[in-house]
This record gives structure tokens, C-alpha cells and sequence, in this order.
């Protein structure tokens, strides 16, 4: 559930978009003014802002300028009734997420609400300084992790990094491709000016077009001329629909001809730089991306491997996590028990490095002591064991008519059994895990415990 400032002068439309979001299950405040904005933000945090651009005493983009420095972690959706692209673009520009041209469906509000809210929760999506902190992981400037597939990205990183060449780097959601484009950025001489995201997947495609070429009345303002001398990153290439693709492949064709007589100015000297959560020689063959822009900008192809690959970079990365939470919160020094640190390694992260920070940052919360264990682990990590019969070598399946009571002691013996493998045979751990006593151990298990039987079965 997202906590949502609404600011609108009209008290109509104000309180029923308020309605609206509290239907969806979010907490809101609806403000009528400027002023009350102002005074809502300065004493309350918040997900979402739903801000109209004309106020009765005020401008919303003063208000959209107020939140960055009192809730800057806040998505903003704006809502006009004096929609332009040139306003719009500004929106984007002071970090608005979205916006809405009145008249407008609640529909289309309570869309936009839940997409804000998902991509502030997201840490890909953070603000650019903490976005900076979680993507980056720096170790002595380099990437976080000591898989062969890391090294080798970092070797890759500061070979290429005074290479003007473009970059594109594939790699699955949450795998950290923006903090792989950051370490190209920071290793090179670039490091000192701008390093500019654009999300083609964020917006509709004439302000994607405004943001890439300009449009009429920003003076020939683009996200390149923002980045003079640094370094642009358009993650999601994939989705940038075939019309902007054309126009990029030729954009980026005048930069190549113009580096290579010596005419490039300085609004156009960038090195260019895209991500894709999707194989883009796929999407070439199914036809939805242009080859020749595929070609034009994979000269130096980086493939980010899925955190389930290197698994021998979980331990660092938890630790790295835990450290940010710690420094964050202030709170005392944590670390992740044995146990727990097992069940991190053997999980698979669908949702890859994201994944992971929110797990320890939810296990943090959870913990006692300054120790995590498997408990404040979300239930998916902590995820249940497979077990077997290693009599039968085979679950069982009882026949219906068997006893509830007879069901369950069998179920407790597979489980104590593997719990017991768990431990290498240690009964004491074993017991300690279970929460029961030595006693009650052997005599749910209902024999005589053979170390050396389990640790070689």
C-alpha cells in the first residue's frame, strides 16, 4: 500500500481521485493548495505525489521542485489540463514519473499510481544517489563479486574505457547492468561530467522522442546535450518503438562520421551506451528491432550473467547489503548466521541482484541480536526441503484411509532425517534447528541414529 499526496484546486476532482486510490488500498492525503502541499510534505513521507500543474495559489512544478528536497525518493504523476510536450518534458526533467492530461479515466490514475509505486519499491529504480550506492557496489572502484564472469567484466570495463565505441550490455532484470554502464563511466575520463539514464520503457513515445532529438520549444535541448562530455545510457533498448529506432541509427551514424573528421561538437560528444533485459539478436529476428541499429550499437557487446551463475558472489553482496542497512539505520554492526547464508546460496533469485537486497533488507527487520537467521529470511528464500525416504528411497504416498496422526510422524521422521544431513550428522545442531530436545529426537525418529548411515546415504 503507497502513502499519496494529491494537490488539485478543483475540490470535485480532488476528492475523487482520492477515492480512487483508497479503492486500490493506498493511505492518501488530499491537499487544495500549494501551501498545503508544502506543509504535507515537510512533516510526512511519501510513495506517490499526484500533483495538478495550475494551482489556485501556485505553480505544481514549484511543488515538484519542493519534494525533491523533502521526499526526494517520492514518484510524481502530474495532471494538467494544459497539456504540452514541452510541459510535460519539464515534468520529466524535475524526475516526474508519469502524467495525466485532464480529462482523464480513474482507470488510467489508478494504472499510473501502481506503476510509480512499483518502480519506487524497486531498487533499479531508486533516486540517481542511491541508485549510485546500490548499483555501483564499489571495491576499490570496481564491481562487486569474485566470479570469473565478474573479474572478467572488470578487466573488460577498464580495457574499454576510453573507448568511444558504443556499448550494449543484456542482461536479465535486477542483474545490474546500470552499475556495469557506471563502472565504464567512473573508470574513464568521463568520470567528471554528466552520466544520464533514460528508461525507454518509462515513457510514451513522443516525450521519448522529445528527450532523444528535441522538440519544438526546447531549444534543441536533448538528454545527449544534458550529457556534454559524458556518458548516456538508454536502458531497455528493446522497447524503443521502430520509429525512434530509425532515428536514433541515424543520429548516432552523424556522430560516428563527425568523431571521425574531427567536426563533433561538443553538445554530441557522449559515449553512447544501451541496456536490454532482452536479447536484441532475438528481437531482430522476430522484427521488432532494426538490424542495422542492432549492429550500430553492439560494437562492444557485455553480458551480464544472472546472480544464479555466481553464486560465489552472494556472500559478498549480502555483505555489502547488510553494511548499507546498517550504515543507513545507524544500528549496530549484523551479520547472517551459517544456516541462513546456506539458504541464500542455494536459492535461485529469479529476481537476481534487486532480488537479494530486498531480501536482506526484510531480514534486517526481522532479526534479533544483530544475527540473521533462516526465519527473517523471506518464506521463498527459506525455501522448503525435498525430502525422501532413504529407506524406500521414495516419497510415500499413503493410500487414502491412512491416519491423519500416522501421516504426520511419518512426514516429522523424513524431516528430522534431512535436517540431521543438513547438519553433517550433528544431533545437537539437529535438535538445536528443530527447537527440541536430544530425547525427542530419537524418539520421533523412532531408531537408533547412525551418524555415518546418514552422512553416507
Amino acid at each position: 500500500m503507497a502513502k499519496i499526496l494529491i494537490v488539485d484546486d478543483e475540490t470535485a476532482i480532488l476528492n475523487l481521485m482520492a477515492k480512487a486510490c483508497q479503492q486500490s488500498g493506498h493511505e492518501t492525503v488530499a491537499v487544495n493548495s500549494e501551501e498545503g502541499a508544502r506543509k504535507a510534505l515537510e512533516t510526512q513521507d511519501f510513495d506517490v505525489l499526484v500533483v495538478d500543474l495550475v494551482l489556485g495559489d501556485g505553480n505544481g512544478m514549484d511543488v515538484v521542485r519542493f519534494s525533491e528536497e523533502k521526499c526526494p525518493d517520492a514518484k510524481v504523476i502530474m495532471v494538467t489540463g494544459h497539456g504540452t510536450i514541452e510541459t510535460a518534458v519539464e515534468a520529466m526533467r524535475l524526475g516526474a514519473f508519469d502524467y495525466l492530461t485532464k480529462p482523464f479515466e480513474l482507470a488510467d490514475l489508478k494504472r499510473a499510481v501502481d506503476l510509480a509505486y512499483q518502480q519506487k519499491m524497486s531498487p533499479e529504480s531508486k533516486s540517481s544517489d542511491e541508485a549510485k550506492a546500490f548499483e555501483l557496489a564499489w571495491s576499490s572502484g570496481e564491481l562487486i563479486g569474485k566470479s570469473d564472469k565478474m573479474k572478467a567484466i572488470n578487466e573488460l570495463a577498464a580495457k574499454i574505457a576510453e573507448n568511444d565505441s558504443p556499448i550494449l550490455i543484456e542482461g536479465e532484470f535486477g542483474t545490474g547492468k546500470q552499475m556495469v554502464a557506471r563502472t565504464i563511466h567512473n573508470s574513464s575520463s568521463r568520470k567528471d561530467a554528466p552520466f544520464k539514464v533514460l528508461q525507454c520503457s518509462a515513457l510514451p513515445e513522443d516525450l521519448l522522442e522529445a528527450e532523444l532529438f528535441g522538440s519544438i520549444g526546447s531549444r534543441g535541448e536533448t538528454i545527449f546535450s544534458r550529457a556534454m562530455g559524458g556518458t548516456v545510457l538508454l536502458e531497455e533498448i528493446h522497447m524503443l518503438p521502430v520509429r525512434l529506432q530509425s532515428m536514433l541509427e541515424a543520429y548516432l551514424e552523424e556522430v560516428s562520421e563527425r568523431r571521425m573528421s574531427g567536426s563533433l561538437p561538443m553538445k554530441m560528444d557522449v559515449r553512447f551506451i544501451a541496456s536490454s533485459a532482452k536479447k536484441l539478436e532475438e528481437c531482430v529476428a522476430e522484427g521488432k528491432f532494426r538490424e542495422d541499429l542492432f549492429y550500430k550499437i553492439s560494437v562492444i557487446p557485455v553480458d551480464v550473467p544472472p546472480l544464479r551463475n555466481r553464486k560465489v558472489d552472494i556472500g559478498l553482496l549480502a555483505e555489502y547489503f547488510l553494511k548499507r542497512y546498517t550504515d543507513r539505520t545507524g544500528s549496530k554492526p549484523m551479520e547472517v548466521d551459517k544456516y541462513a547464508s546456506r539458504l541464500l546460496e542455494n536459492y535461485t533469485w529469479p529476481g537476481n541482484v534487486g532480488e537479494l537486497q530486498n531480501a536482506i533488507e526484510r531480514a534486517c527487520a526481522f532479526s534479533e541480536d544483530g544475527r540473521i537467521r533462516p526465519i527473517d529470511l523471506p518464506p521463498k528464500v527459506a525455501q522448503k526441503v525435498e525430502i525422501t525416504d532413504e529407506d524406500e528411497k521414495t516419497t510415500h504416498h499413503l493410500p487414502i484411509g491412512t491416519a491423519l496422526s500416522e501421516y504426520i510422524k511419518k512426514q516429522e521422521k523424513l524431516f528430522i532425517r534431512e535436517t540431521l544431513k543438513y547438519n553433517e550428522g550433528s544431533r545437537e545442531k539437529t535438535a538445536s534447528m528443530l527447537d527440541v530436545s536430544i530425547a525427542t529426537l530419537y524418539r520421533k525418529m523412532g531408531l537408533k541414529l547412525e551418524r555415518d548411515k546418514i552422512l553416507n546415504s
